[in-house]
Formats: C-alpha cells, structure tokens, sequence
C-alpha cells in the first residue's frame, strides 16, 4: 500500500469507526439494555459499513461501478468479506465489555477491533472485490 493510500485508508476508517461508535453511542443511550447493547452493535457496523464501502469504491480503488446492478453485486461481496474482519471487530469490543467495566472499555475494545478489522478488509478488499 502507497503512502497516499495509507494515508486516505487510514482517515477514511477513522470516519467509519467514528461513525460507528457515534451511532452505537446513539442507540445504546436512547434505551440502555441487554437488547440495545447488540442493536447498538448492529446499527454502528452498518452505518460503519455504509460509509466504508463508498469511500473505499471512490477514493481508495478509484472503482467504477457499470450500473445500479453491478453496484449491488459488488456491495454484497464486500459485505461477505466483512464479515470476517466484523467477528475480529465484535469479538474485540465483546470481550473488553465483559472483561472491563465501563462503557469506554467496550468502546475502545471497538475501536482496537476495527483497527485491525479495516487492515485485514484492505488486504481482502484488494484481493476479490475491487478488481477488473
């Protein structure tokens, strides 16, 4: 990875998690339980993914979609190799929640999950979804 795209990669996945957490943050503060801990989760990975998914087709593979349809095609490969790294993220988050106490811990152990959940979806992303 170049310096120019590290760099874009690396600010374009700090929006992403920083909307993630804001919508977790949101979501979680407007009914705090059990159920809205995993709602929480849920709505941030998909704002996040949203966001993500734009930003990386437009600016860091420069990729041209050739209509509506292909555009849903390739979302949905970009969803399933997500997939992986949203375990690595969940299971991050998950474990410094019930490991710590405190609603920062979980927040952090999401953002050191998405940090290392965005390095492995660059590799993956390269490889099988934004390609000719």
């Amino acid at each position: 990875m170049n310096t120019g795209i590290w760099w874009r990669y690396s600010l374009f996945a700090l929006i992403a998690t920083g909307v993630n957490l804001l919508t977790q943050w949101g979501v979680f503060s407007l009914t705090p339980s059990r159920i809205s801990l995993a709602a929480s989760i849920m709505a941030g990975t998909l704002t996040g993914l949203l966001i993500k998914y734009w930003l990386d087709k437009r600016y860091i593979f420069g990729f041209v979609t050739q209509n509506y349809r292909h555009d849903v095609r390739l979302f949905l490969i970009y969803t399933l190799m997500g997939l992986f790294t949203t375990v690595i993220f969940w299971g991050t988050e998950l474990l410094f929640h019930s490991l710590l106490s405190g609603d920062g811990w979980r927040y952090l152990g999401g953002a050191l999950g998405l940090a290392l959940g965005y390095y492995c979806k660059y590799r993956l992303d390269k490889r099988f979804v934004f390609v000719e």
